[in-house]
């Protein structure tokens, strides 16, 4: 978290009132709002570890994965609330299968337009799976995520939910839609919202740079441009999205050494649950490669951009 004291206020109650017996942290990166002093006087239960200047998000959460003591980490936003008591617990039950190695939490995003439903598990038996999570509700093994190599720091902020789940999904773990109840997310107001369009163009051609094999990766790229191109009339962004694409081509040549392609078999299974999801666990689990940490080395490539900040 960082300058959201107001929203950090709010979520912490229902965090302290869930069921399950939880280490509740919260990494502060670098706060100026009064965040650190509003955790020690109020909450006293829950652990606190501030950086005392920002770092970004997307290295936090790797950092908040080594700190963490519990086998399995359940991260939300700051700005999210957990209505149900049992969210935590009912979240913990569905790592049942060896082979999952993060859950999708469901979620209800609040929006001015409405309120839109995401992360929701289809009826019926099985365990559904998704190519991807959000990084405001998921939950996800310890071990896995550090031995994969966590988040990749040089994306700073934006997309790297994606990035990670491939590389998971390359060493033999999958990521389930849940079934808890679900979590709402009361997006705040305190986003740059250019510089939103902007990492997530760069980040998503990078994503393709780093992971996606010949002879897919020329498709990907075409379609990220596409898709870029056409949102940005949608959203009236097309400086930000511009510069987004002109980052990401920057940055894929410059960090072309760390270009490290999952194997095509594990691309097409994502691409199916992608296109074609969700899918069970049980329908696609013959096609998973042994479970094993391929620890790719691209999660080490080096930043790239302007300094972070909050989301």
């Amino acid at each position: 978290t960082r300058n959201r004291c107001d929203e950090l206020a709010r979520l912490l109650p229902t965090l302290v009132d869930q069921t399950a017996d939880a280490e509740i942290l919260v990494v502060d990166d670098g706060s100026t709002d009064g965040t650190p002093e509003l955790v020690r006087t109020r909450f006293p239960q829950v652990r606190l570890e501030r950086s005392e200047s920002p770092l970004g998000y997307i290295v936090q959460r790797t950092r908040a994965a080594q700190l963490a003591r519990a086998p399995v980490i359940v991260s939300v936003d700051d700005d999210a609330v957990l209505p149900s008591p049992r969210t935590l617990e009912q979240t913990l039950a569905d790592f049942d299968d060896p082979r999952i190695g993060a859950v999708a939490m469901p979620f209800i995003d609040v929006r001015p337009t409405g309120e839109l439903r995401l992360q929701q598990a289809p009826e019926g038996p099985g365990r559904w799976l998704t190519s991807s999570y959000v990084g405001t509700a998921h939950a996800v093994r310890r071990d896995v995520f550090l031995a994969v190599g966590g988040y990749r720091s040089a994306l700073i902020h934006q997309a790297e939910e994606p990035d990670f789940c491939l590389r998971m999904l390359a060493a033999g773990y999958v990521t389930r839609i849940g079934r808890a109840d679900p979590l709402r997310h009361l997006m705040s107001e305190k986003r740059d919202f250019p510089r939103l369009v902007t990492q997530s163009t760069r980040n998503h051609l990078l994503h393709g740079a780093y992971n996606v094999p010949l002879p897919y990766l020329p498709v990907r790229v075409a379609k990220v441009a596409l898709h870029s191109t056409l949102l940005a009339f949608r959203l009236r962004e097309p400086v930000a999205t511009a510069r987004g694409m002109w980052l990401g081509m920057r940055d894929a040549w410059r960090q072309r050494a760390y270009r490290d392609p999952v194997p095509r078999s594990v691309y097409r299974l994502d691409h199916d649950i992608r296109m074609k999801g969700p899918l069970r666990l049980e329908d696609v689990g013959h096609r998973l490669p042994p479970p094993g940490v391929r620890a790719a080395r691209s999660a080490a490539a080096p930043v790239e951009a302007a300094s972070p900040s909050s989301t």
